[in-house]
């Protein structure tokens, strides 16, 4: 099967992402770096967007090698209107990292979840979930809880539930640092919404039972 008739199937995939995640994987094995970036860029300029979710997993797989593509991710990506490619942002964002390291990765994390665009900042909180799974985030959980924590006033509701439910997966390990981080917050009607989310978790009620002083 060519290229050209393995994407007009994909074009008819409309749940899940396997399928252009298996294209992209089979790709990187057949083309140069170079013929692998300008396959991205020419993918990305079609308004089918399975077309357009081939194009940003190739984007993750340069972006750790290439910062025009990391830029471009950051972005252009990022102004995209449909939310499957903005789901992929966030998992190329996380290949990126897991690429040069998550440690490594912290500067381009920061700056990452204070760029204007409320994609690019819930491509960072979403793509790196379950953060406290991942190298470097696992040793020190502390820091991603404040790395989330930037966001607990962030002014799209959309990002912000991105936040709860990231720290809501933290706070099933580490309850205590997650009402540590809480305990800090000033109480806006933002910071509350986050701390609703994250109350769902049933391991951080049990633990706030089992703290409570008689």
């Amino acid at each position: 099967m060519t290229l050209e008739e393995e994407l007009k199937e994909i074009a008819k995939i409309t749940n899940g992402f396997k399928p252009m995640e298996h294209l992209t994987n089979s790709l990187e094995k057949e083309l140069t770096e170079k013929e692998l970036e300008d396959l991205a860029f020419r993918l990305y300029g079609s308004e089918i967007y399975q077309i357009r979710m081939v194009a940003v997993f190739l984007f993750g797989k340069r972006a750790s090698k290439n910062h025009e593509v990391l830029n471009f991710l950051k972005k252009n990506v990022s102004k995209d209107d449909n939310w499957r490619v903005q789901e992929i942002l966030g998992m190329a964002f996380d290949h990126f990292c897991k690429e040069i390291g998550y440690e490594e990765a912290l500067v381009t994390i920061k700056e990452w979840l204070i760029f204007e665009n409320s994609n690019t900042r819930r491509a960072v909180s979403e793509g790196v979930r379950i953060w406290t799974n991942r190298p470097y985030f696992k040793d020190n959980p502390e820091s991603a809880i404040r790395l989330l924590a930037t966001l607990r006033n962030d002014d799209s509701e959309y990002v912000r539930k991105s936040c709860g439910n990231a720290l809501r997966d933290i706070s099933k390990k580490y309850p205590e640092k997650i009402m540590e981080e809480l305990s800090l917050w000033q109480g806006s009607k933002e910071e509350l919404q986050i701390k609703k989310i994250i109350f769902k978790n049933k391991h951080l009620g049990r633990f706030l039972n089992n703290n409570k002083k008689d």
